[in-house]
């Protein structure tokens, strides 16, 4: 697979994951520093909403409108965007922006889902952009991988599968 981050390639660690596979398991750390466990949202369809860092343009256009869209989806629907920004940023963008229908977690600390789902850049230990959509067994249904990180995710086929499931 060919990302590009500004134009330059950068390659990603882990495994790629694909539509089919069971969903890994993975923790990250929530605004209050707790644990997050992906296992907190079995049995949901669930949205991973993955982005390098909330503060800059496009990231936070994809968090805002992911927040706009769960209002509007079933109570059996988990929006989770993940990025490595630190939880004290995230608390504040979060804050700010009246962030309050997705949970917002960070990977910054063991990079447990950047490996895991192959989102993880070797170059600079950010998060590639991307959407993964796992369904209520637990099996990927959709996944983008965004081939320009600094580029927008396809919103509309992502939030088409969700409703579909």
């Amino acid at each position: 697979m060919n990302i590009t981050f500004g134009g330059n390639k950068v390659t990603l660690a882990g495994k790629e994951i694909k539509v089919g596979d069971k969903a890994p398991e993975f923790v990250a750390v929530k605004n209050d520093l707790s644990v997050f466990d992906s296992k907190e949202n079995e049995g949901k369809v669930v949205v991973y909403s993955v982005a390098p860092s909330i503060d800059t343009p496009v990231c936070s256009l994809q968090t805002r409108t992911f927040n706009e869209e769960a209002a509007e989806l079933r109570d059996d629907i988990a929006i989770v965007t993940i990025t490595v920004d630190l939880p004290f940023a995230q608390a504040r963008f979060c804050a700010n922006e009246g962030i309050d229908k997705t949970i917002i977690v960070s990977d910054y600390k063991d990079h447990d889902f950047g490996t895991k789902y192959g989102f993880l850049m070797n170059e600079n230990h950010l998060l590639a952009r991307g959407i993964v959509v796992v369904d209520k067994e637990g099996i990927v249904q959709y996944v983008e991988y965004v081939p320009e990180v600094t580029n927008e995710v396809n919103f509309e086929k992502a939030l088409e599968k969700v409703k579909s499931l």
